[in-house]
């Protein structure tokens, strides 16, 4: 098949929704001969931070002169994002090439009368086979919802990782801050040591299994940490401290902005650090200098458009929108404000826009490009009650335009809600930038 057969054959695989278990992906995995097996991993669960994280692990390894995969969810514009070797997603051919690879055991397991895999499921054994295919010695796995239940949960990784836990997901990960701590947990492997940022009660839920897995666990906070020692609106200065590691206030750059970058980055560093354990490759030199040619599209992303500031954001869940405020008052502390926002129906809008929001901000609301997409006259009304100033404008490209009429030269655009909106809007964006400097 080529590339726009194999997206026919993934909307076609969509209709199955989201069904957690291991069974399905375990059998396609054993017809593939279990591709995960030939590398090593590294797992990254978390509510926020999870991509971010996994960028900087892979983009450390790859910095340390090994060759690496990377594959996250969901993308900003194209399936393709998500499968990366040495940080080049795969080609549309080679996708569509793997895929019909996988799409020959899928119907295999269809003519046997087994369940039929989900569109997640097809895309990990995907990325699996790929990686494999171009002998990359690393790869580094974004967990997809979760953690326990998951379809990447079928690796034994070297490290795993759980940034942070708060509430997204409830319905599918038991319904409770407690639950979801479970499932983010689940990824937690017998002797596989763990780092975390978490706190509260889902740090002791996460401790509690690592000890009953007899896997050593590292602590943000307690062993280990990142400060903010500089920024301007480009790059931010950091340093690492770990009493664990004999390392004290080691100074690094980052080209990510965003308070909580500090948390991710620190998480990511010490990760590496256990890495170099197995791997004398990575070395503490390799592992900061790294990170200063790190990328992470859409979070906390300024671009400069002709004399206008656009910021992007994929904060999407109350935690997010509360990162992104907190980042907002550091970065711009007097920079008045405008967002284009777009939400999922399914989200905690109320808590999400009371988090975000002041009463001298101005609000376009449209809607993201998803059947998920909460209507913009819906998300507006709730937004009203945090300021007065909303408009809702379902057309996305319109809303832009409005937005960016209102943002002028003198107030900052702030585009977040749904990574379904950010992409597209960045997409639109980079567009623009083109036709400016042509």
């Amino acid at each position: 098949m080529n590339y726009e057969e194999a997206l026919s054959y993934l909307e076609e695989l969509a209709v199955f929704g989201i069904q957690l278990g291991l069974g399905r992906i375990e059998k396609l995995l054993s017809y593939l001969e279990m591709p995960q097996n030939r590398y090593r991993t590294v797992h990254v669960t978390g509510t926020n931070g999870k991509g971010s994280v996994s960028a900087m692990v892979a983009g450390i390894i790859r910095g340390s002169s090994i060759r690496t995969g990377l594959y996250t969810s969901p993308h900003l514009m194209s399936y393709t994002e998500r499968i990366q070797v040495d940080g080049q997603p795969i080609s549309k051919q080679d996708f569509a090439d793997c895929l019909s690879a996988v799409k020959v055991y899928v119907d295999q397991m269809i003519e046997d009368g087994e369940e039929c895999p989900t569109q997640f499921e097809v895309l990990t054994a995907v990325a699996f086979f790929y990686f494999a295919l171009r002998h990359v010695e690393y790869a580094v796995i974004e967990v997809g919802l979760g953690g326990l239940l998951d379809s990447t949960n079928v690796i034994q990784p070297e490290v795993s990782v759980i940034t942070n836990v708060s509430m997204e997901h409830a319905d599918k990960c038991g319904g409770t801050l407690e639950g979801i701590a479970h499932h983010k947990a689940g990824i937690i492997k017998e002797g596989v040591p763990v780092v975390t940022a978490a706190s509260g009660q889902p740090l002791d839920i996460i401790r509690r299994e690592a000890e009953e897995k007899h896997a050593d666990i590292f602590i943000a906070g307690r062993d280990f940490q990142a400060e903010i020692a500089g920024y301007d609106c480009h790059v931010q200065m950091l340093e690492f401290t770990s009493p664990l590691l004999g390392l004290s206030k080691e100074p690094y750059e980052l080209h990510l902005l965003g308070e909580y970058q500090a948390a991710n980055s620190a998480t990511a560093i010490m990760t590496a650090e256990l890495l170099h354990n197995l791997d004398p490759r990575l070395t503490s030199e390799s592992i900061f200098k790294s990170l200063k040619l790190v990328s992470w599209p859409a979070r906390f992303e300024r671009m400069e458009l002709d004399h206008q500031s656009v910021l992007l954001d994929g904060a999407h869940n109350p935690a997010g929108m509360q990162s992104l405020r907190l980042s907002l008052d550091r970065y711009f502390p007097a920079k008045h404000r405008v967002f284009l926002l777009g939400i999922l129906k399914d989200k905690d809008m109320e808590t999400m826009l009371g988090n975000l929001l002041r009463d001298e901000d101005i609000v376009i609301v449209t809607e993201p490009f998803s059947e998920r997409a909460a209507s913009a006259d819906f998300v507006a009304e709730k937004a009203k009650r945090k300021t007065p100033y909303v408009e809702a404008c379902s057309d996305a490209d319109a809303a832009l335009a409005r937005a960016l009429e209102l943002s002028g030269e003198d107030r900052l655009l702030i585009i977040a809600g749904s990574l379904y909106l950010v992409g597209c809007m960045r997409c639109r964006l980079q567009q623009r930038k083109g036709g400016m400097s042509e």
